[in-house]
């Protein structure tokens, strides 16, 4: 039998939203870094959230001089905010790798897209919406409308949109809790795959794409094993480490563009057997794993 949950009120959101505290920096520890990469690349403010806590300027980093001959590469990181390894992944690759991959591709590059949710540590947006479910225009979320917005002023085609993430014991044991208490939905807990998997788009198949990213995460780290029941996190694999969703209608930031190849990436950073620079790193070997691929091709 389901039990019966009571829907949020007002006073469950409030008493939500205020032990929600600030708990890092957005400023010392992802836009210091972003300022740095100014030497190389183009950096350029695309937005600003404005929340009580202050308001949040957003960038985007992307080749100083887009090629038009070159196949245009979206990353996106920090989606969810508290999944660490998104926006310092992306930061890792620009750093050290973008620029060596600017002969064969454009970037184009949102390395903290919920900043608010990065400083406190939080899967959903102080109006406790989850940006990964609302990537439409008009978006209820500020984080999504403004990415949104920035990339139809770019107007660019993508051949490939990689969006970093990560899944961590705390969607079990916090986000999906307060999930069902919101909503007034009862959520089904999943096993936690301990180590890094895939989630490609269901309606774009790409599964050499998403098998060359394995293959060279896999040289940084372990690929989290398929459940007894055959699946990661209540989804069939399609290969090792892989499965798959309909990003469009789910409204996933990998719905953002009509690119063929698009993949997410998941990060296990609760394993004992890894480190904060290792999840970083995987994040950065996913992408260029797919990277090499795309130039094979």
């Amino acid at each position: 039998m389901s039990k019966i949950i009571q829907k949020w009120s007002n006073n469950e959101y409030q008493s939500w939203r205020n032990k929600h505290t600030i708990q890092r920096s957005y400023q010392e520890d992802i836009v210091t870094q972003i300022e740095k990469l100014k030497a190389h690349f183009k950096v350029e403010q695309y937005g600003e959230l404005k929340y009580p806590e202050g308001n949040y300027p957003l960038f985007r980093v992307m080749t100083k001089e887009m090629a038009p001959d070159k196949p245009n590469i979206l990353i996106t990181g920090g989606v969810h905010g508290y999944e660490t390894s998104g926006p310092h992944g992306a930061l890792k690759f620009l750093s050290e790798k973008a620029s060596d991959m600017e002969k064969d591709f454009n970037f184009v590059c949102y390395p903290c897209i919920s900043p608010w949710g990065y400083e406190t540590i939080n899967r959903w947006n102080p109006e406790a919406i989850d940006p990964n479910r609302n990537f439409f225009k008009d978006s209820p979320a500020q984080e999504c409308a403004a990415i949104y917005h920035s990339l139809a002023e770019l107007n660019l085609k993508f051949l490939a949109h990689i969006d970093l993430h990560e899944t961590t014991d705390t969607d079990n044991t916090v986000f999906r809790p307060d999930l069902e208490k919101r909503d007034g939905v009862e959520q089904e807990l999943w096993e936690i795959p301990d180590g890094f998997y895939l989630v490609a788009d269901s309606g774009r198949k790409s599964d050499d794409f998403q098998k060359a990213m394995i293959e060279s995460v896999s040289q940084v780290t372990h690929i989290a094993p398929s459940d007894a029941q055959g699946k990661i996190i209540g989804k069939s694999v399609n290969s090792p480490g892989v499965i798959e969703y309909d990003v469009s209608k789910l409204h996933l930031c990998a719905g953002l563009t009509d690119a063929p190849y698009v993949t997410t990436t998941e990060v296990y950073p609760d394993s004992p057997k890894v480190t904060d620079a290792e999840c970083n790193a995987a994040q950065v070997a996913a992408i260029m794993g797919g990277l090499e691929y795309l130039k094979s091709i």
